[in-house]
């Protein structure tokens, strides 16, 4: 049966801990997608939606970006990708009468765990200037409104455009279109906060910004090589392959601070001997201090060139361009400024050299924990220097591999989304248009956000996500959000952003994932690009939440009809009817996207799109070749008395929404304001396990930045190093620490002291 929403914020003044899990999955992995999908949306709404996800003529994880292969399971989803569909297929509902009920003063007090748990907006609201609730107002008068504050803007580059990877393809390049018709490439997308710095280093040194490798890849590998990342939590459907690669005889080396369940032990949910036994993924657990990976993997590269015969020398002549320089940089490593970097030991280095040197297919898989401090963009083109190597670029069952974390945010970029475009990409959309759009660069995230603190922007509209809760420098952020005239969410439910607004704000409810969208042509379909770059439909199969929804295609058709009015020749009305005209056209402007309609019907899994130096050892790069670089290496340096803080998730959570207050593999229930911390440093610190400590971050602007009440857990990190979750813990991350080259923040590095504090 359904369950009502919580009426109160559940207390979470003192967590519950156990000790760690080692195994990911399994039972208590059915039982608690069960529980929360009939919560959400009782049993035959249940079975009706699941058995669609992932599916060929379904619809599309609203979750992760990880493929799926040509011979989907009937179950083609995870635990928490069936809480992602559960909380948006959801029977719950945010009426008008709700906000009337809850003034925004009463929303910002309220946890992003409540405000999700509401269910699905079902009309546009209004935020007056002046009022203090939400009221109804029709979607003609929300429009007017957009337009009203855009057109009073002294600059089209006061207005932001900002993109959740949620957004669909379609969407995504109606609302770049619009943007540059309107005049401005302030187009900041999630991208910029997660794997901005992937495509940093992946565009300069192999000439696209995207990972090489294809499912298959990974089944066919050698050696697996998993680098800052928790797939049993943020990516779990990886699990099963990594799984299948064990089978054929791969070996997988974790390279983390935390010890995490999933890299441990995978207990498959979809065979028997996955429930009883599971399989043992980790051969190698590098436990590395946070930001040492750039020391690793140079290290290794030393070892790699000093070993005869373990260079592809004929991959490097005929294919890459700097190998002297970068042999030089190599030779110069250290082993005990290593050793200092990464908290490892001399064995288990050599025994990953080992591993490197035995095998002919590697993959490199990372995430967050490689994107997101001051030397991300380094590290990264050290990995691809590990890989370019051994020939490990465009072989079969080898290259990079960026793990995305949102569904589309892969192909949001693709279709445009992005503050400095490529001028080959604003030609083409020219040329197809008649519009003329701007050169000169946008703001990224980090830059959107000063130019409101500033007054350099005054309106931000918001293609779903939740910008303020996802964002570093949490007041710093909510400031400057207050000193926009207009803030605008499209979004499907409430979130941290709906209650810190500008003068005026407008909530604009969009169809989800799960929602049949017809519009005047009939039953639509969009489409999204996964993370190994397999463009596919998808299509929902639920009734609307509302009547009163609007797909995110109509939204911005109808917002540009609005704004830009009779100087527009854009054929938006024809958009909004009809999305394969929307494809029509981008296949003429975005490469690989040729004859994209037929494509899309004549393969209902989906298509590959080019990837030169995958498919034929191209390298589109300045030189036309792969570049070997040489920057020095950089890791953290933690004063004394202090620690490395890495923000991270929970296992109820994707992203900022949060599902649930535990994270069973962790050992934590029932709360989330928790620090892990190692028992000795915890010891050095005065705190035993169950204190209650202040984090307190440390910046070079002086700036007390303080997460208080945080109960201490005595975990097994590496030493040096601390880790708790996001939103709750992005006030310490200041918005100037950022990731050199991408801007992205430097959430993974945060230098903190802890204080007692008496919060319990």
């Amino acid at each position: 049966m359904v369950s009502k929403p919580p009426a109160g914020d559940p207390v979470q003044d003192a967590p519950q801990v156990t000790e760690p899990q080692h195994a990911a999955a399994g039972l208590p992995a059915i039982g608690h997608t069960l529980r929360i999908a009939q919560e959400q949306m009782g049993l035959a709404r249940t079975a009706r939606t699941l058995l669609k996800v992932n599916q060929k003529d379904g619809f599309d994880c609203p979750g992760c970006a990880w493929p799926e292969g040509d011979k989907r399971h009937v179950a083609e989803f995870c635990e928490n990708g069936a809480k992602a569909v559960a909380e948006e297929a959801t029977l719950r509902r945010v009426t008008p009468e709700f906000f009337a009920a809850h003034p925004v003063a009463d929303l910002a007090t309220r946890s992003g765990y409540w405000l999700g748990q509401q269910g699905r907006i079902t009309r546009p609201m209004l935020l007056d200037e002046g009022g203090e609730r939400y009221e109804p107002v029709t979607w003609e008068r929300a429009f007017a409104i957009i337009a009203e504050e855009l057109r009073a803007l002294s600059s089209p580059d006061e207005a932001l455009f900002y993109t959740s990877g949620r957004t669909s393809n379609e969407a995504a390049f109606l609302l770049q279109l619009f943007a540059r018709e309107f005049g401005t490439n302030n187009l900041p997308d999630c991208s910029n906060m997660c794997h901005e710095s992937s495509g940093s280093a992946l565009t300069e040194t192999i000439g696209i910004g995207k990972g090489s490798v294809s499912l298959e890849d990974l089944h066919r590998a050698d050696l697996i090589i998993v680098a800052g990342q928790n797939p049993g939590t943020n990516h779990p459907r990886m699990l099963s392959a990594l799984e299948k690669a064990k089978a054929s005889g791969a070996r997988i080396i974790s390279v983390n601070p935390l010890p995490e369940a999933g890299l441990e032990r995978f207990k498959n949910p979809q065979t028997p001997q996955g429930m009883i036994k599971g399989a043992a993924l980790t051969d190698l657990f590098l436990q590395i201090r946070i930001g040492g990976d750039q020391a690793l993997f140079r290290l290794l590269n030393k070892l790699v060139v000093e070993t005869a015969g373990a260079v592809d020398e004929e991959f490097v002549r005929a294919h890459t361009h700097g190998y002297e320089e970068f042999a030089a940089a190599a030779k110069a490593a250290d082993w005990d400024e290593t050793l200092t970097a990464t908290g490892l030991g001399r064995a288990e280095i050599e025994r990953a050299l080992e591993m490197v040197l035995a095998s002919e297919r590697t993959i490199v898989c990372w995430a967050m924990g490689l994107t997101q401090h001051k030397h991300s963009v380094p590290t990264i083109r050290e990995v691809v220097n590990l890989l370019l190597l051994r020939g490990n670029i465009g072989r079969p069952g080898a290259g990079v591999c960026p793990v995305r974390g949102h569904s589309n945010v892969q192909g949001d970029r693709t279709m445009g989304i992005f503050e400095r475009p490529a001028p080959a990409f604003l030609d083409a959309l020219d040329k197809e248009f008649g519009i003329v759009s701007p050169r000169h660069h946008g703001f990224d995230v980090v830059r959107s956000i000063q130019a409101l603190r500033d007054g350099e922007a005054k309106v931000f509209f918001a293609m779903g996500g939740n910008f303020v809760g996802a964002t570093p420098d949490t007041e710093v952020t909510e400031a400057a959000m207050r000193n926009a005239r207009l803030t605008v969410h499209v979004s499907t439910k409430l979130n941290r952003s709906h209650a810190v607004t500008g003068t005026r704000a407008l909530i604009l409810p969009t169809l989800g994932r799960t929602d049949k969208d017809v519009q005047r042509s009939g039953r639509q379909v969009v489409t999204v690009e996964d993370s190994m770059s397999l463009v596919h439909a998808s299509r929902g199969n639920l009734p609307p939440a509302s009547p009163h929804l609007l797909s995110e295609p109509a939204i911005v058709a109808r917002m540009a009809r609005a704004v830009l009015g009779g100087g527009s020749a854009t054929p938006w009305e024809e958009f909004e009817a009809d999305y394969a005209t929307i494809r029509d056209r981008i296949a003429r402007v975005v490469p690989g996207f040729q004859d994209f309609n037929a494509r899309l019907a004549a393969n209902p899994g989906g298509f590959a799109l080019p990837h030169a130096p995958r498919d034929e050892r191209r390298f589109p790069t300045k030189t036309g070749k792969a570049n070997f670089t040489a920057a020095p290496v950089e890791y953290p340096k933690v004063p004394e008395g202090r620690l490395l803080l890495q923000t991270l998730r929970s296992h109820d959570q994707y992203n900022t929404t949060i599902y649930g207050l535990d994270d069973r593999y962790r050992g934590i229930r029932g709360g989330r304001r928790v620090v892990l911390v190692h028992p000795e440093d915890a010891a050095a610190s005065g705190l035993e396990d169950g204190a209650y400590a202040d984090l307190v971050s440390e910046w070079t602007d002086g700036t007390e930045r303080r997460a208080p009440g945080f109960r201490v857990v005595h975990y097994p990190t590496s030493r040096g190093c601390a880790a708790a979750y996001y939103p709750e813990t992005n006030v310490l991350v200041p918005l100037e620490s950022t990731a050199d080259v991408s801007n992205t923040p430097a959430s993974k590095s945060v230098i903190v002291r802890l204080e007692q504090s008496q919060s319990a």
